[in-house]
């Protein structure tokens, strides 16, 4: 892991994010990136009126500014750090940053849920993960230390999740984690008997090459089963697929990643199928 990218809009989550994102750093010796997406006026920006131009450096160097003291903090001493502003957010643009500078990971701090307000879904942490090509790690909270001991990937085994899942096993290879493996199985429709869960998983695993076990795990629903078993065992982050652009509602039914991603008080990093 060389490189990270934060983008930042001066919030707690944003602090979340990059205390998250220093932590890595440390451990990887890796720079970090940290981009704050400038909301202005296509009209402001594309005039050739002196005072729209006046304007526009005036908010740029606002920017500079804030950013400079937003990243005057003692845990982010002997990192190296690279300030980014793009002029407006469009935030499939973290995507193309992180391919220019061959970025491992984004760091994205996002609120949890407030009872029944959906908080990620439609939130900038999810218009990240629709775009990125590269996993993102997903913060909620205050973390000081994040080291990675235990590890969930939650799949339901299908072979255009191999790609998603190489990048997990990389991931958790990366940080010396120990990867949890489980498929949730529940009643109704989506209900398999054990041979064939098993006969599908080690179709899988055969495809992919790793020697791995896969815990079957029973629940009421996918989400909640992933959450139970990744509390079970004291999981420090959750590993799930997305297809991008089509957001967090994988090749999971439904909106489950949404719902992982937004009720999970574990870390959730997602990997792009």
């Amino acid at each position: 892991m060389k490189t990270i990218i934060v983008p930042v809009d001066f919030s707690e989550q944003s602090e979340y994010a990059i205390k998250v994102a220093a932590s890595l750093a440390k451990k990887h010796k890796a720079e970090l990136l940290v981009l704050h997406m400038l909301e202005l006026n296509e009209a402001v920006l594309t005039s050739a009126e002196g005072l729209h131009i006046e304007q526009t450096v005036f908010f740029i160097k606002l920017a500079e500014k804030r950013l400079t003291n937003f990243l005057d903090k003692p845990y982010l001493k002997d990192i190296k750090i690279t300030p980014i502003i793009k002029h407006f957010k469009v935030f499939s643009e973290v995507n193309d940053v992180a391919k220019k500078h061959g970025a491992d990971l984004i760091v994205m701090g996002s609120h949890g849920t407030d009872g029944l307000k959906e908080i990620f879904v439609g939130s900038n942490a999810e218009k990240v993960v629709r775009h990125a090509d590269v996993p993102v790690l997903v913060i909620k909270k205050e973390i000081e230390d994040f080291n990675v001991e235990n590890f969930v990937f939650a799949s339901d085994f299908r072979e255009e999740g191999l790609v998603a899942f190489q990048k997990a096993l990389d991931f958790a290879d990366t940080l010396s984690a120990k990867l949890h493996l489980v498929y949730v199985n529940t009643p109704g429709e989506d209900f398999l008997s054990h041979q064939d869960i098993y006969k599908k998983v080690t179709d899988f695993l055969q495809k992919s090459g790793a020697g791995k076990e896969v815990e079957i795990y029973n629940d009421y629903s996918v989400e909640r089963g992933v959450l139970n078993f990744s509390e079970s065992i004291g999981a420090d982050a959750i590993g799930i697929p997305t297809h991008g652009r089509r957001g967090l509602a994988h090749f999971f039914m439904g909106s489950i990643g949404e719902d992982i991603a937004n009720h999970s008080k574990i870390p959730v990093i997602t990997f792009r199928i």
